[in-house]
């Protein structure tokens, strides 16, 4: 009864706002796409959408297959560039999911070998996910995931690849580059950039500066880690980073770093997998490379 063009009605209607769109995206009539979900409809003895002038609402039965749209069509869609790359020749394509913005140094060193040992397998790197990055992996969005916050569940495992430290780098001019330490309260007067992640998965929220109840003067996010530490060597804020990311600005630009706290903050990037994937060859080969690749 259910058929992939059901559901693929749905997410486009639901991503572009209109059936003509939708028949648009999916080389459709406008007549035959809503023929087909009338169709549908009929044999559920459920609506799909509720009109509401010009625009479509969901009702819950729409809502839960969008849902189910959302899970089933990515691997669909993964499973048809697979069978192609098959045909080609090709092994397959392994997509990395990345929610550690600095790490992207530390993976071309994984990446580069790896290629040189499989060129018969492709590589992508994904950073926005419809669903977070547990939800990318569950989904089928990608294969592979970077993270340093894993979230243990079933159907999944992790493994720590190394471990680094959270500090602040500051000027070398600045008052705190006297410190061997900072305390949170020395940051209430500071710029603090980050990257633009949500503050409840910024190390130095969680770990340093909210439990101590203090926050920043102002607190600016900022993409690159080129144009966050130009800021700090302008004297227009600090800045938190993984230690050895900043160490390997240090001779270019005049910057220290500062143990944020006596004890410091101190983490793990995990790469993630799916269990059912995990003994897949190709996978397993990276994951190797990684255990033996240090951050620079």
């Amino acid at each position: 009864m259910l058929e992939r063009i059901h559901f693929s009605i749905i997410r486009e209607t639901e991503r572009l706002g209109t059936l003509t769109a939708a028949a648009q995206s999916l080389c459709l009539t406008q007549s035959a796409l809503s023929h087909t979900m009338r169709k549908l409809e009929q044999k559920l003895g459920t609506a799909i959408w509720l009109r509401e002038g010009r625009t479509l609402q969901l009702t819950q039965s729409g809502h839960y297959l969008l849902n189910v749209a959302n899970r089933i069509l990515p691997q669909l869609e993964h499973a048809e560039v697979q069978l192609k790359q098959f045909a080609q020749g090709h092994r397959g394509e392994l997509r990395i999911g990345m929610e550690c913005h600095p790490c992207y140094q530390w993976l071309l060193k994984v990446v580069s070998p790896f290629l040189e040992q499989w060129p018969n397998v492709d590589i992508d790197v994904k950073q926005k996910f419809q669903f977070g990055g547990m939800g990318a992996l569950y989904g089928h969005e990608i294969d592979l995931l970077v993270t340093p916050d894993p979230i243990i569940k079933p159907g999944s495992s992790f493994e720590p690849v190394f471990e680094y430290e959270q500090v602040l780098v500051v000027h070398n001019a600045h008052k705190l580059a006297k410190q061997a330490s900072a305390v949170p309260s020395d940051l209430m007067e500071e710029v603090l950039i980050t990257y633009p992640v949500a503050r409840d998965r910024l190390d130095i929220f969680t770990h340093f500066l909210s439990p101590a109840g203090i926050t920043p003067k102002q607190h600016k996010t900022i993409e690159t880690t080129d144009i966050m530490l130009q800021m700090v060597a302008s004297k227009r804020g600090v800045a938190a980073l993984p230690k050895w990311l900043a160490q390997e600005y240090q001779s270019k630009l005049p910057i220290k770093t500062v143990r944020l706290g006596k004890k410091g903050v101190p983490k793990k990037i995990y790469l993630g997998v799916r269990d059912a994937d995990k003994d897949t060859d190709y996978l397993k080969a990276l994951m190797q490379i990684a255990r033996n690749t240090q951050h620079p």
